[in-house]
């Protein structure tokens, strides 16, 4: 059954729109803050979904709990509107990797963030920037029988129309964290960090140059080609997840920006990264790997992105993971269809550029979105090359757990669609604290102290949302 629909006249603001969603559950919204022809058109708003779905780190098969519950809500997609018109979306955490792939728990996870916490949402409001244009959407699920479907779905139309149209702050008081604070002395060690106060490491300097040295092992000694190494930041929280994410999204815009409300954790991320896309059957994966700087002169910038652009280490880093996604997007798409239509081209953002590739595929018969996501996750431009063992020697080296950092925030449409971003440029809220991991690709040509201060220009942003 198709849903209902009605456009937007003039088109809200989605950060002022945001504003008011933010009261109601589980508050989504994946947002195209850098305004970009095809990665940044589409902005997409969604809460109080009618199913809600949470699964432990450590519990089996999550992906076969949210296959099981996407089972039977099915809707066509409909021409002419954004893609993401309804269904399941929100975190995979980095740490459902453990599910997938023998890999242990790190030694320290005082946060505990779900593995896997996806709503079901019936109605979305969706954003097209190049048009201008936005829409209300309404499926009126979790109604089966047509006729209670329709009136659902118009009530609940009704329903989100009022709250667009609503002031700020009519909805009720915002809704914060209601997870436990956890004191200092709950956590793991923590070290001073330099580029802020208040902000502190899971590593200190030393230990992380040496953490880098022991990785530059691994790759010598042939276990691994590359592995994505990360200190976690932290910082005790001083207002609210909104505010932070509107600040975020202001000193950071990028193009796979988001917000998410999982109820006890407020997901708070700038990210540039897509993971994997699926349209009609169409797969397509864009990794990042290779950073600079941004310069304050253009053409100090240009020169800067010239250097990534010709550096042998960037490129064999961006390379080495084409060559995984490709393996990983060849176990689930025909294998004539994976090829490689992006290489190495730079992409600039507030604070850093980095080398962009893109790997696409299609679908075999009989495999679907949950199928792509199970043989590519976690992604591999946050874990290494090859992938489990890299993942095997993250968990030896970094002392906590990733959590929601290099996971992933995706939606899978009633339609079969899925979109979905890499959890880097990320904050995780909760628990009285704000977490913000930061880290880099670790080759046998690394160096520990550049790879150090990498991680500091990939969290200057979000330190500047932090003050």
């Amino acid at each position: 059954m198709a849903p209902l629909v009605e456009e937007l006249v003039p088109p809200p603001e989605p950060a002022e729109l945001l504003t008011k969603f933010v009261r109601l559950p589980h508050c989504l919204f994946l947002d195209s803050a850098r305004r970009h022809p095809t990665l940044g058109r589409y902005s997409f708003l969604a809460a109080d979904p009618f199913d809600y779905l949470e699964s432990p780190a450590g519990q089996p098969d999550a992906l076969a709990a949210l296959a099981g519950r996407m089972h039977g809500w099915q809707a066509p997609r409909l021409a002419d509107l954004p893609p993401f018109q309804g269904g399941a979306a929100g975190l995979l955490s980095y740490d459902l990797g453990r599910q997938l792939e023998a890999v242990p728990s790190a030694q320290f996870d005082e946060f505990g963030i779900p593995g896997l916490a996806v709503g079901f949402y019936d109605v979305v409001v969706a954003f097209d920037h190049r048009e201008n244009r936005a829409w209300l959407i309404s499926h009126g699920l979790p109604e089966r029988e047509p006729a209670a479907r329709r009136r659902r779905a118009a009530e609940r139309l009704a329903h989100f129309r009022n709250v667009i149209g609503s002031a700020a702050g009519e909805p009720g008081p915002l809704r914060r964290s209601n997870s436990q604070t956890l004191n200092a002395a709950d956590l793991a060690p923590q070290f001073p960090a330099k580029a802020m106060a208040g902000l502190t490491s899971n590593l200190s300097r030393d230990a992380y140059l040496k953490t880098v040295e022991r990785a530059i092992e691994y790759v010598r000694a042939g276990d691994i080609f590359q592995v994505n190494l990360s200190q976690r930041l932290l910082h005790p929280a001083h207002h609210d997840s909104l505010s932070l994410y509107l600040r975020l999204r202001e000193r950071n815009p990028a193009t796979f920006a988001s917000y998410f409300d999982l109820g006890a954790w407020q997901i708070v991320s700038a990210s540039p990264e897509r993971f994997l896309q699926v349209v009609n059957g169409h797969v397509e994966a864009r990794p990042i790997k290779g950073t600079r700087p941004r310069a304050d002169r253009p053409e100090a910038d240009l020169f800067a992105g010239d250097e990534l652009q010709a550096s042998e280490k960037d490129r064999a880093e961006n390379v080495m993971i084409v060559d995984l996604l490709r393996n990983d997007l060849s176990r689930v798409c025909r294998p004539e269809s994976v090829r490689v239509t992006q290489l190495c081209e730079i992409e600039r953002y507030e604070f850093v550029q980095h080398l962009v590739s893109a790997v696409c595929g299609t679908l075999a018969e009989g495999r679907g979105p949950i199928d792509l996501v199970r043989a590519a996750f976690p992604g591999g431009s946050i874990t290494g090359a090859p992938k489990v063992r890299a993942m095997q020697i993250i968990s030896e080296l970094e002392p906590t757990a990733r959590g929601a950092y290099c996971g992933a925030l995706m939606y899978l449409g009633f339609d079969g669609t899925l979109d979905s971003s890499i959890l880097i440029r990320t904050i995780t809220a909760g628990a009285g604290w704000w977490q913000a991991p930061v880290g880099g690709g670790i080759v046998a040509q690394s160096d520990p102290r550049a790879e150090c201060e990498e991680t500091w220009h990939k969290a200057e942003g979000l330190i500047r949302a932090l003050k």
